[in-house]
């Protein structure tokens, strides 16, 4: 299947990431349904939607015309098969938990056509540890956004060992016709490029934290100011959410076994109280 070709996107998952993953195919000029179990989640999604559009065009940002264009190409539903029937690729974006994965990826391949590519957004879990849940293992892949995914333009695009060429091809061209860059990481590796180097750096900064040794403002400003970062790794950590960084070390945790692989206190401390970041206007830093 060519990029040209993909006529229905389905985004599995209705959170932060999948529902501007969503947002921004539709904006791009495809037609794409966003899924949520939950109604809850779904009613969030569009209601971020509707204001981001409506934001866009008192700013001046969007036209009338297209804001209501592209708001017409999305598509919000706590049905599965209404999202996935007929799609040509599904994103996934459902939490950063093997199992969780393997189950959705099995239940979307009985419904999805033979020809779908499956698009996984782990930011760590390598595909070939859940391509084995569906027939076509050579259709899934790591396509890993970022967020917001609505302004980063980088997407990794991650080829395992049962991943065809052709399936590589596609998504990179799809990739860039909804407006991002990408670039292909030709082995597995957990974290792939952008989070094995941001894992270190916000290792170090949460121990550093842990020990006393500085404070958050002056760890994050030490960074910004000392190597040059736009933002420190704690600020950015909130930015991404504290919870999603307590699931992530979590899942490598259970893999590998090894105690060093466990979350910081400082994560742990935070994910108990619900403080995940911005998003709950509390996290290393406190929001309006």
């Amino acid at each position: 299947m060519k990029a040209k070709e993909i006529k229905k996107v389905a985004v599995v998952g209705a959170g932060t990431m999948g529902n501007q993953i969503a947002m921004q195919v539709a904006n791009s000029g495809f037609a794409v349904a966003c899924y949520s179990r939950r109604e809850s989640t779904v009613s969030a999604a569009e209601k971020f939607a509707d204001g981001w559009y409506k934001k866009n065009v008192e700013k001046g940002k969007v036209s009338d015309a297209d804001a209501a264009l592209w708001r017409s190409r999305l598509k919000f539903t706590n049905s599965l098969s209404e999202a996935v029937t007929d799609a040509d690729i599904v994103v996934e974006a459902v939490a950063d938990v093997l199992e969780t994965k393997r189950k959705i990826l099995a239940e979307i391949d009985a419904i999805t056509p033979d020809h779908a590519i499956y698009a996984s957004n782990s930011s760590y879990i390598v595909s070939s540890k859940f391509a084995d849940a569906v027939k076509r293992p050579e259709n899934v892949l790591n396509v890993h956004f970022f967020n917001p995914a609505l302004i980063m333009k980088l997407v990794e695009v991650v080829q395992g060992p049962h991943v065809s060429n052709e399936t590589v091809e596609t998504v990179f061209d799809f990739a860039e016709a909804i407006g991002k860059t990408p670039i292909l990481v030709k082995k597995e590796i957990y974290g792939f490029v952008v989070n094995r180097i941001f894992s270190a750096i916000t290792k170090e900064a949460c121990y550093l934290l842990d020990q006393k040794v500085a404070s958050i403002g002056d760890i994050d400003m030490a960074v910004r100011n000392g190597l040059g970062h736009p933002m420190g790794p704690l600020q950015l950590l909130d930015l991404t959410g504290i919870d999603l960084e307590y699931d992530v070390l979590m899942e490598k945790y259970r893999m590998t076994g090894d105690l060093s692989d466990k979350p910081s206190p400082a994560i742990v401390e935070r994910y108990a109280k619900g403080h995940f970041g911005k998003k709950s206007k509390n996290g290393f830093y406190e929001y309006e």
